[in-house]
């Protein structure tokens, strides 16, 4: 059997049990060297082969799972983060099943997650942002028409923007033709959940001068948008003049309006 399984964001222990337990299981694992944390290769036994797919093809990643199958051999493919998130792995699930290979998938935790950890963010607020977009900058790899960047903006909901640490003064520019002010909160996370993780808090004005003056081109999460701010409306689910199904408003208690503001954040979500 082949596995697709997400590595997480960086941390070792961000891992999900069943990752795991099936790099302790590996025969071969191949993995994106580039970017996951190589301390999760220490989960692999002694006699498991290890490969750096940075350095190969798809055609070479393909026929060195197919050699290893025919060999009943256990295969990991190590992807970072979740591998449905910019991890080119539809491409090598086609040819999979057209050679009538079987594989499964196992989801990991997305570096976005650990970002809105790092920033101790909640990137849905209500009367702020119910969605959440994860897009990147359009560069050698193009973008479909009507999913740029500023296409994106116009809409001001949360941002979480991959793979675009190297086109930031470009972002910076579409962001504000999109319609952002130049004033709306923003914060680049830098490996986020690894050992060398660092969080700057900018504008949106200010992204391209921030990521200069850290000399961040690389390996970094953009977030924009007002989550990032301090007002928004407090939850309904725990206020107690909100009936659910599992709780009867108090009728003694003033209806839902509440505006919370940084310090009390955590009181009502």
């Amino acid at each position: 059997m082949i596995y697709f399984v997400g590595a997480g964001p960086g941390a070792a222990d961000l891992i999900t049990v069943r990752g795991k337990t099936l790099l302790e299981q590996a025969d071969l694992i191949i993995y994106a060297g580039s970017l996951v944390n190589p301390e999760l290769l220490h989960y692999a036994k002694k006699t498991c082969t290890i490969m750096d797919s940075a350095h190969m093809t798809l055609e070479e990643v393909i026929q060195a799972m197919e050699e290893a199958q025919q060999q009943d051999c256990l295969i990991v493919r190590l992807h970072t983060g979740d591998p449905s998130i910019y991890g080119a792995i539809r491409e090598q699930m086609d040819i999979l099943s057209r050679d009538g290979m079987a594989y499964e998938v196992v989801p990991g935790v997305s570096s976005f997650c650990a970002a809105a950890a790092a920033v101790k963010a909640e990137y849905t607020l209500p009367a702020v942002s119910q969605s959440v977009i994860i897009t990147r900058m359009e560069g050698r790899t193009p973008v479909p028409d009507k999913q740029k960047i500023a296409d994106y903006a116009a809409h001001h909901a949360t941002m979480v923007i991959f793979l675009s640490a190297g086109l930031v003064e470009a972002l910076q520019e579409e962001l504000l033709r999109g319609g952002y002010e130049g004033t709306t909160p923003a914060a680049i996370v830098y490996k986020a959940s690894w050992p060398q993780e660092q969080v700057f808090r900018c504008t949106v004005a200010t992204l391209a001068a921030t990521a200069a003056q850290h000399q961040v081109t690389k390996t970094a999460l953009l977030l924009v948008g007002d989550f990032l701010g301090t007002s928004y409306d407090r939850s309904l689910l725990y206020h107690p003049g909100f009936t659910h199904g599992y709780r009867q408003a108090d009728p003694g208690q003033k209806k839902y309006n509440d505006t919370m503001h940084g310090p009390h954040k955590e009181e009502g979500r």
